[in-house]
């Protein structure tokens, strides 16, 4: 331990065990220890030459990576699951760093989904007032007018919960088949929202996918497939998530 170097909850954080808010806990509740020695305070910097054990488990520190994936539907965002279903992870066999996604996508839903084992990184863009566009394409049953698409950005209740959009728009419409395809921004990720939020109104989703995260799109990846963000794709998001 040292004056120099960088916090501790940091660099567990980034070594991609958790998230910087949880390693923060493991310090208090006494999990952490640097050179043997047990740390429960806030502030502890160390260096690369320091030993880290984080819950019994020695801390190697990993290269950050970060990850798209093109989430196919029926497929767990998670890094297992214990009723043995497909999650994400499953896609990146060949990835040796312990990654997770950044959210979450639900069972049904298609899309984007970024991962990564940089925990700093994944809370910075989790965060609600930094305010990330997340852009969904909705199927729905039945053809919703201006006055309740304009509801969406009200706020509807659901639960406990009220559930916003940002930007809504109506792309198209089928009045043989009685559908309709509807744009949806979000800012907040909670648990099915934009089903929730239709399902209020009286327009069931039939299939729903994330087209984008922020300014990063699906471009050239089929459903299943993954590539490798760019060094300047990541310093946007971290930009744009700072700025707004």
């Amino acid at each position: 331990m040292t004056n120099n170097g960088e916090r501790l909850q940091k660099v567990i954080a980034q070594s991609g065990v958790t998230s910087r808010r949880k390693a923060e806990q493991l310090i208090l509740d006494g999990k952490v220890k640097v050179n043997g020695e047990t740390v429960q305070e806030m502030g502890i910097k160390v260096t690369a030459n320091d030993e880290i054990v984080v819950d019994g488990v020695p801390l190697e520190k990993e290269t950050p990576v970060y990850f798209l994936l093109y989430k196919p539907r029926g497929v767990i965002s998670s890094v297992k699951d214990d009723k043995g279903r497909k999650v994400v992870i499953d896609y990146f066999n060949t990835v040796e760093q312990r990654i997770f996604p950044i959210g979450r996508l639900d069972y049904d839903t298609s899309g984007v989904l970024l991962l990564t084992n940089d925990g700093d990184f994944a809370n910075l863009l989790m965060h609600p007032r930094h305010e990330m566009d997340k852009v969904y394409i909705a199927k729905v049953k039945g053809i919703p007018n201006k006055k309740e698409l304009a509801l969406l950005q009200k706020g509807i209740r659901s639960d406990k919960d009220v559930l916003k959009a940002v930007q809504v728009n109506l792309l198209s419409t089928d009045h043989q088949k009685k559908t309709s395809i509807i744009e949806i921004t979000l800012h907040e990720g909670k648990n099915r929202q934009v089903r929730r939020m239709l399902e209020e109104l009286g327009y069931p989703v039939i299939k729903l996918k994330r087209e984008r995260y922020d300014f990063i799109g699906l471009e050239g990846l089929n459903a299943g497939e993954y590539r490798a963000l760019t060094p300047k794709e990541v310093n946007q998001l971290r930009a744009h998530a700072q700025k707004l």
